[in-house]
């Protein structure tokens, strides 16, 4: 077995970080996370009032085809299950109207639809995150009027 030696080569412990060390790191990814972490909030409270709002859509063109075959909306006592499942004695019934059941909204409530709607044929939305009228950004009602 040979041995090799290095001229002028010292061993070097490693000792680790400091704790003044650690928390300075600590500080800066807390102030960096203060600063992106509302913008990435605020992305998603929009991207779920843009899901709302395709729904809502999407929603809607199922009740114009309803309408189309029936000649009129579901009434409110319908409600939307009608796009769904015949709600009875609906002859022109040719549905459904859905691929799939119809969906909650993004923050786990129903859609509320009213026929006669109080601003068209039918008004359809939701109340957004705080369930409540009224709001803004996160909070926003989704309608279709």
């Amino acid at each position: 077995m040979s041995k090799f030696v290095l001229a002028g080569y010292k061993r070097i412990k490693n000792q680790g970080f400091t704790l003044l060390e650690l928390l300075v790191v600590i500080v800066i990814i807390g102030l960096l996370a203060s600063i992106a972490a509302p913008k990435l909030f605020k992305q998603i409270g929009k991207s779920e009032t843009k899901t709302a709002s395709a729904q809502i859509e999407s929603l809607g063109l199922a009740l114009d085809q309803y309408r189309i075959d029936v000649g009129q909306y579901p009434s409110t006592e319908q409600g939307l299950v009608a796009l769904y499942k015949n709600p009875g004695n609906v002859p022109k019934w040719a549905g459904s109207y859905l691929k799939k059941n119809i969906p909650n909204d993004p923050w786990g409530k129903p859609y509320l639809y009213k026929s006669p709607g109080d601003h068209g044929d039918y008004d359809l939305f939701t109340l957004g995150k705080d369930g409540q009228l009224g709001g803004t950004e996160e909070a926003e009602d989704v309608v279709n009027w």
